[in-house]
């Protein structure tokens, strides 16, 4: 086990159209069209002392380019993850040892047009998509695969 402690992040459930979230493809990961991990859901690290509903809506606009949402939920508790041994003092930066997560699932407000991947010079994504709620586990990496089974139960209510 590592030393390393876990880095503060929030993460976005953004509900659209008939219930999908929007996914977002890694920039770093286009050839990952089908690949589990190349599909992720908008998250990010939080500031020092920044709190997490504040710091969810910094997040979507610097990664999807708008905050056009309102909060339906936040998730009850903080989850979390390790990296696998093979990127621990590599990924993060090489100071943490995984992410302790704040979810927050959230309705888009906007239209289609207001999702710019371009806006940030270095864009973590270059291309999203509408997705069923229930197909999340299957987009992510083996080793957040139950974050992402967990924020499909957590809420569906809001899939319907």
């Amino acid at each position: 086990m590592s030393l390393l402690p876990y880095r503060d992040n929030v993460g976005a459930v953004l509900f659209g159209p008939a219930g999908l979230v929007l996914v977002a493809r890694r920039a770093d990961l286009p050839n990952a069209e089908g690949a589990a991990g190349g599909w992720q859901l908008p998250q990010g690290g939080m500031d020092a002392g920044e709190d997490p509903a504040v710091a969810v809506f910094r997040e979507l606009e610097e990664e999807i380019g708008t905050a056009k949402a309102e909060i339906l939920a936040e998730h009850p508790r903080w989850l979390t993850y390790d990296l696998p041994p093979e990127l621990v003092g590599k990924a993060l930066g090489g100071k943490y040892r995984g992410q302790r997560q704040k979810w927050f699932a959230l309705r888009f407000t906007g239209s289609d047009s207001d999702i710019r991947l371009d806006r940030d010079p270095h864009p973590e994504f270059d291309a999203w998509r509408w997705a069923p709620l229930a197909e999340l586990p299957a987009l992510a990496v083996a080793f957040k695969r139950a974050i992402y089974e967990d924020l499909a139960r957590e809420f569906a209510r809001f899939a319907r």
